[in-house]
C-alpha cells in the first residue's frame, strides 16, 4: 500500500502499463498486478464480482460466431450518427465495447487499438468503440488515445443492453469504484451503476458475427493479434 491517493497511483500504475515494450495482455495483466498490490481490498472485490458473473453465464448470450449482430445507431464523440450498416458499406468491423474513459483496462484496449488502425485500415477493415459515457468524456476518450476510429456514445447501456451485456456492479463495487475517483453517475448521466461487459464483435460484410471476445472479467480483452487475423478472414 501507499500513503499516496488512489486516484494518483492508479494513474501512475495506468502510465506505466500503456509505455511497457509488451503485448496487450502482458499490458493488462502488469496493470491487474500492479492494483492488487496497490489496493489488495479492491483486487479481491474485483476478483469476487467476475467470479460470480462467470458462475452465472454474463455475457454468454451475446449475438455468437455466425449469428447477425443486431443493428444500431449511435452518435459519435462529434455528435453524428454512426450506423452499423454504414459501417458495413465499406467493409468489416470490429465492435468494441469499453466500461468507459475513466476505465484504465479501457484506455489501455484503446490505446492497443489505436497503434493498430493503420494496419486495419490498409487491409479495409474498420473499428468502431461503443462506451456508456456522455459525448463530452468520449471525446476526452478518443483524443488521449489518439484514436481515428469514432468512439460511440450508448447512452443509458440501450444497445449493450439489447445484446445482454449488461451488469449492475453492486453496491461494494459502487464504494471502491468512486474511492478510485471515478464518478460513473456523472459520466454516464445516471446512476444505475449499470456497466457493459468488455466485448469485441468482429462482424463480415454479411452483418454476421465472425469472431467474438465476451469475458465478465474486464481485465481481459481480445488480443490485438487474434482481431486482425480475424477482421483479415471476414473479407
Amino acid at each position: 500500500m501507499t500513503s499516496r491517493p488512489l486516484p494518483e497511483v492508479l494513474e501512475q500504475a495506468f502510465r506505466h502499463c500503456r509505455d511497457m515494450d509488451a503485448s496487450l495482455s502482458g499490458r493488462l495483466d502488469s496493470l491487474a498486478e500492479a492494483v492488487r498490490t496497490l489496493s489488495p481490498p479492491f483486487a479481491d472485490a474485483v476478483d469476487r464480482l467476475v467470479a460470480r458473473l462467470q458462475q452465472r453465464g454474463a455475457g454468454q448470450s451475446a449475438p455468437r460466431v455466425g449469428e447477425p449482430m443486431p443493428p444500431f445507431h449511435l452518435p459519435d464523440e462529434a455528435g453524428r450518427i454512426v450506423s452499423l450498416d454504414g459501417l458495413l458499406s465499406k467493409g468489416p468491423v470490429a465492435v468494441t465495447f469499453h466500461r468507459g474513459h475513466w476505465c484504465p483496462y479501457c484506455r489501455l484496449n484503446t490505446n492497443a487499438l489505436a497503434k493498430a488502425q493503420k494496419e486495419i485500415d490498409d487491409e479495409g477493415s474498420q473499428i468502431v468503440a461503443i462506451m456508456p459515457d456522455r459525448q463530452q468524456f468520449a471525446e476526452a476518450f478518443k483524443t488521449e488515445s489518439k484514436a481515428r476510429f469514432p468512439i460511440l456514445t450508448d447512452m443509458d447501456n440501450g444497445y449493450a443492453l439489447s445484446l445482454n451485456l449488461v451488469i449492475w456492479v453492486g453496491a461494494k463495487m459502487e464504494r471502491m469504484i468512486s474511492a478510485a475517483g471515478s464518478d460513473i453517475p456523472n459520466y454516464q448521466g445516471n446512476t444505475s451503476w449499470m456497466l457493459p461487459i468488455p466485448a469485441t464483435f468482429v462482424v463480415g460484410k454479411d452483418g454476421k458475427v465472425k469472431a467474438r471476445f465476451v469475458d465478465p472479467d474486464y481485465r481481459k480483452r481480445m488480443a490485438i493479434e487474434d482481431m486482425i487475423a480475424a477482421l483479415r478472414s471476414a473479407r
